[in-house]
């Protein structure tokens, strides 16, 4: 998955690959890594949509499709709930930061800024809508 986090990882897939059933892959892949497959799925293609957001000039589509995504709109959606920004936004930000990243290792740089997914994105949508229900931000 990380390598192909482009293609889809269906865990019906991801069994096969290992020779055991699909619920026994999706518990012990949830027991290795601390979320399920599809989170860690999501996890990998924002991070490399982030890191092509930041070190390319390439269109957002183009980043969108090429980090997997069939929808534009999908792609705007979840990168901004995990993120708190859209795409654009993130962009024009970290093109303004200075990093320094050419002193830390990519490997430790990713393992900093990857996203947490210990909750599902639609719990966090409806977290964040409560919260502007009762005036909390």
């Amino acid at each position: 998955m990380d390598a192909a986090s482009h293609e889809d990882w269906p865990v019906a897939r991801l069994a096969l690959v290992g020779a055991v059933s699909p619920a026994h892959f999706a518990r012990s892949f949830k027991q290795a890594f601390g979320l399920p497959p599809h989170r860690y799925l999501l996890t990998r293609r924002i991070e490399r949509a982030a890191a092509l957001l930041r070190d390319t000039d390439l269109p957002i589509t183009e980043i969108a499709l090429e980090t997997g995504w069939k929808s534009i709109g999908s792609f705007g959606r979840i990168f901004r709930d995990i993120t708190g920004e859209n795409p654009a936004a993130f962009r024009a930000r970290e093109r303004t930061t200075p990093h320094g990243r050419a002193y830390v290792p990519e490997c430790v740089a990713r393992a900093a800024h990857r996203p947490d997914l210990k909750s599902a994105v639609s719990e966090k949508r409806r977290e964040r809508t409560a919260g502007k229900n009762l005036g909390v931000r």
